[in-house]
């Protein structure tokens, strides 16, 4: 063929351009095909892990774990079982705060904040009792919760208190001796509701810091023969309640604790004849 004429390709040549265009092909069919699984991976692991992560943040939560319905009798101490759990999942800094208690009712630990609201500490909770006085009946919906010093509720439920009188026969119960208490017949309703005010008055002056406010408070309230407020009045001036109280410069007296506490036990509270003992410990 003349110079500068149209140029031609052997067969050979053909074939070998042909097979670098298929390799072309093919390499960029299979970076497609990469790209495609690994994207499918991303989407079907990511939310796998977010759901498992999810999932163990959920079975990290604290809860509560209380009885359901507990049974007691007028003029007893019962346990009160509550358990704050899983372990390591409860903060420090976290108490226990029950409501709905009656208002004649106390607790073998921690602090009234209200008519029957209490604050208890969480190290408190394995001999927690609740102390009921003489002539208490019904039932109460008790709720009980996990708070945080912020006021954070970190868990909640409710259980039942039902208090009732099996009637013992008068042989079967503890002579006076033995009880350390006396029989107190309950107060007229009205009486009461007058003596549960004085007293809830009186808690709330507590709360506040102001002691001697809530001393007359719970003065009044004990010489309506209301035992709790007998008590509440002894822990103002006992050494070991004063320590759980945020109040400076208030000087515990022993003898005033030994005065009240003497009281309350002559209105039929069972829980003074204890810190009675205590108090002669020291």
């Amino acid at each position: 063929m003349p110079q500068g004429g149209p140029r031609t390709w052997s067969s050979e040549a053909v074939r070998a351009q042909a097979a670098e265009v298929r390799d072309y092909f093919w390499t960029l069919r299979r970076i497609a095909q990469f790209f495609t699984v690994a994207a499918a991976v991303v989407a079907i692991a990511e939310p796998g892990v977010w759901h498992s992560s999810a999932g163990a943040q959920q079975a990290q939560r604290p809860s509560l774990a209380v009885t359901k319905l507990l049974r007691a009798e007028p003029a007893s101490r019962v346990r009160l079982p509550i358990q704050a759990g899983p372990p390591g999942t409860v903060a420090k800094n976290s108490f226990i705060r029950i409501r709905g208690l009656p208002s004649a009712a106390a607790l073998s630990d921690g602090h009234a904040i209200a008519a029957g609201v209490w604050a208890v500490p969480l190290v408190a909770l394995p001999t927690l009792t609740i102390i009921l006085p003489a002539g208490m009946q019904g039932e109460s919906t008790v709720a009980v919760s996990l708070v945080t010093v912020d006021g954070d509720v970190l868990a909640e439920t409710t259980m039942t208190l039902a208090i009732s009188s099996s009637a013992p026969a008068p042989q079967q119960l503890p002579p006076p001796a033995r009880a350390g208490l006396a029989v107190v017949p309950p107060l007229p309703s009205a009486e009461r509701e007058r003596a549960l005010g004085l007293h809830a008055r009186g808690l709330e002056q507590l709360e506040r810091g102001n002691i001697d406010a809530a001393r007359r408070f719970f003065e009044h309230a004990t010489a309506a023969g209301l035992a709790q407020s007998a008590v509440a009045l002894a822990g103002t001036y006992d050494p070991a309640e004063l320590a759980k109280m945020t109040v400076v410069g208030l000087q515990p007296n022993v003898e005033e604790a030994r005065k009240w506490y003497e009281k309350a036990r002559e209105l039929g509270a069972i829980e003074a004849t204890e810190r009675l003992r205590r108090l002669g410990a020291r």
